[in-house]
Parts: structure tokens; C-alpha cells; sequence
């Protein structure tokens, strides 16, 4: 089995478009919630708040053809992926073009109001929105399909569209293809873009927070007076490089990729299943040939609602004890479904470069319910640790685990 480099990290989401913006914003305990004004003609929806990228727009430097068959979603994907690659120094690099590099990326559906504009052909027969790439920006895989046009990549296409799992399971399933030897490079990880149909589908379930009036006191992950998640937007990109190829090319290796578990709860579409969240760190920990203790912290999934936050805590509190450092960057951002896991991950590798680990916001009373863990408040935890896992759980019951180990002079 090969070992697997993380050689490239890029990302778009509502704290900046760069580590530097992000990491201020983190110590700065800052969120990217608003009030989403725009929403009130929604009248049936409760919930008004969204972590949206303000002002966001494409680089000037794409093209009117390049970006026709781009979404929102997809614009913030190969955004991400155009940082990473240059951040991997593979943009351009004609091993992309090879067949040696593919991408597995993925979003919870594609771009919305293309889904609308069919949605008016369908109710009132009213096609005049519609054009030759209105599927292409709808379609569940446009993330990964247009990642793949735009830098010419020629190997596998793995598209993910599994909730909030979909950025995680996008690295897991890059990681095996380079682990297992069919690709030297993956980009890979998941996008999503803020839409207010997804809010009212977590509204209807009534798992929105709806502090309408204090957008910075929400969300509330693991806390005892939590009312709800709030949906996020972004995009997190890694480039994955097997390691003997980033080594002999002198790459700058930002972290290794050891161990990837996922599995499914088999029982509720929207039930979080305690032992088989468990058994997805479980298996990610067999695949790193690591005991529990050898992980220094774990990024939580942290959604601010009373099931998963529950059953998240208890899940982790049983493999690991009391002992684990554990946080939620969706109390910044908000819930960004099929980017969270990408995002976080980024974060991960990024604060144990660092050695601070970012607090979760608003969590000013511990939920009894929630599992015993060093729930990491404050100013944050400075702490050195030589393995991260960062974990994701989705409607239909899929588990993932994610961990990172520390690359000397990374």
C-alpha cells in the first residue's frame, strides 16, 4: 500500500478565501452568520440566518465560456481547487493532463436556481430559463465534472453527493485511489453553495436555529440552550499526492493522510446511530495501525442540533475518554453540508501546523446529555499533537473519519 501526501490546500468560505483571512477570523472568534433579508419573502420558513460569502464573485481571470456551465457551487469547487493546485505547485503542470490525476469531489445537490428553472418548466411548462448547460450546473456531479474540465484531468472522476459527508467521503475515496495505486494525484473534497431551499429542508425538520435577532450568538454546538444549525456555503479542496512521487519532486507536503474509515448507521434516515459513528473512527483508526491515544485531537461535527450533537459526543467520549480535545468550526461558518467535511479537514491539518486549535463559538454551557470530552472553549487550546481526526455524519446514516498525521518541517 503507498502512503499518501497532502501536498496542496485551497478553500473558499465566509471567514476569507486564504489561511491567513480564516486563522484571523478563528482567533478573533469572529462568525460569518447574517441575517439573510433576502429570505423574508419566504414566509413559511422560520429560520432567517445563513453563513453566506459576502460579495463573493469568480476570478476575473476565468473566462465568459469557462464559466457558463458553472454554478455557484461549482464556481466555489474549482475556485478551491485553483488554489490548491497553486498552492501544491501543480497548477499547469502537465501530470495533471496525464491520466495520472483525478478528482473526487462532491455537493449535496447542484446549483439551485438551475433547479428551479427546471422546476418552472415542470409546474408551468415555461422553459425559456433553460439552455444547453442549465444540467450541467444542476446535476449532482457538476462539482467534480467541471473541476475535471477546467484543469483537463484525465483521470478517475469520483462525484460524491452524500450531505454532509460529501467533502470527506470525496479525500476517503481519493485517498484509497492513490493508496490502492490507480492515481498519483487526486483533487478532491466538496462544495456547496447557500440556498434557501436547503435551509427550509432542515426547517420543516425543525433543526434550524432561530435566533433571527442575535445572528452571533448561533449556532450553539454541544451547548445546553442550542436551538438549531445554520447553513453555511463554501468550498475545501485538497490536492493528494502519493508520497514517493511529492517527494521526488520536491513538493512541499503540508500533512500525510493515514486513515480513512466510513460506514453506514443502516437504521434512520435522520437517527445518528452512536455505535456505528464509533465504528467509522474505529475503522479509520485500523487503517492508521493507531491506538486512540495516539490522536491528539478530534474536529468534531458539531451541527447544534440535540440528536447529532448527542450522539456525536458520546460516540467520541466512548473510543476516547474525557481526556479529548474536541471543537466545532461550524459554530463560524454555519453548516456548509457538502463543503464542511473538506473545510475541516483543511482546518485540521492547518491548526496542528499551528499548534492552536480554534474554540467553538457560543458554547457557554456544556449540554449534560453530550458525552464527557475537553470540549475546547475561550481563546482556544494551544496544543502539539502529531495526529488529528476530523469526523462527518450525514442524513442516511453515513459515517466518516478522516485522520492526518504531522510531516516534519510541514
Amino acid at each position: 500500500m503507498r502512503r499518501v501526501a497532502v501536498t496542496g490546500v485551497g478553500g473558499v468560505c465566509g471567514l476569507g478565501q486564504d489561511w491567513a483571512s480564516i486563522r484571523a477570523g478563528l482567533r478573533a472568534r469572529r462568525n460569518a452568520i447574517r441575517v439573510m433579508r433576502e429570505w423574508d419573502r419566504h414566509t413559511d420558513m422560520n429560520t432567517r440566518l445563513g453563513g453566506a460569502m459576502e460579495g463573493y464573485r469568480p476570478p476575473l481571470h476565468w473566462t465568459r465560456k469557462q464559466l457558463r456551465s458553472m454554478g455557484r457551487v461549482a464556481q466555489f469547487a474549482v475556485h478551491a481547487a485553483e488554489n490548491a493546485l497553486k498552492d501544491a505547485g501543480l497548477l499547469g503542470d502537465p501530470v495533471i493532463t496525464s491520466g495520472a490525476a483525478g478528482v473526487s469531489c462532491g455537493s449535496s445537490i447542484g446549483s439551485t436556481l438551475d433547479i428551479a428553472d427546471f422546476a418552472e418548466f415542470y409546474l408551468n411548462d415555461n422553459s425559456r430559463a433553460l439552455n444547453a448547460n442549465s444540467y450541467v450546473r444542476l446535476m449532482p456531479h457538476t462539482t467534480a465534472a467541471n473541476i475535471g474540465i477546467f484543469f483537463g484531468a484525465r483521470g478517475r472522476i469520483i462525484p460524491t453527493s452524500s450531505a454532509c459527508t460529501s467533502g470527506s467521503q470525496g479525500i476517503g475515496f481519493a485517498y484509497e485511489s492513490i493508496k490502492n495505486g490507480q492515481q498519483d494525484i487526486m483533487i478532491c473534497g466538496g462544495s456547496e453553495e447557500l440556498s434557501p431551499a436547503e435551509a427550509m429542508a432542515f426547517d420543516t425538520l425543525f433543526a434550524t436555529s432561530r435566533r433571527n435577532d442575535a445572528p452571533q450568538a448561533t449556532p450553539r454546538p454541544y451547548d445546553r440552550d442550542r436551538d438549531g444549525l445554520v447553513i453555511g456555503e463554501g468550498a475545501g479542496i485538497l490536492i493528494l499526492e502519493e508520497l514517493e512521487h511529492a517527494q521526488r519532486r520536491g513538493a512541499r507536503i503540508h500533512a500525510e493522510l493515514v486513515g480513512f474509515g466510513t460506514n453506514s448507521d443502516g437504521v434512520h434516515v435522520t437517527r445518528p446511530q452512536e455505535a456505528t459513528m464509533r465504528g467509522a473512527m474505529e475503522l479509520a483508526l485500523k487503517d492508521a495501525a493507531l491506538e486512540p491515544d495516539a490522536i491528539g485531537y478530534v474536529n468534531g461535527h458539531g451541527t447544534a442540533t440535540q440528536q447529532g450533537d448527542v450522539a456525536e459526543t458520546r460516540a467520541t467520549s466512548a473510543l476516547f475518554g474525557a481526556r479529548m480535545p474536541i471543537s466545532s468550526q461550524k459554530s463560524y461558518l454555519g453548516h456548509t453540508l457538502g463543503a464542511c467535511g473538506a473545510l475541516e479537514a483543511w482546518f485540521s491539518i492547518e491548526m496542528m501546523k499551528d499548534g492552536w486549535f480554534a474554540p467553538t463559538l457560543n458554547l457557554d454551557n456544556i449540554d449534560p446529555e453530550c458525552g464527557e470530552l475537553d470540549y475546547v472553549v475561550g481563546e482556544g487550546r494551544a496544543l502539539h499533537v502529531d495526529c488529528v481526526m476530523s469526523n462527518n455524519f450525514a442524513f442516511g446514516g453515513v459515517n466518516t473519519s478522516l485522520i492526518f498525521r504531522r510531516w516534519p518541517g510541514g
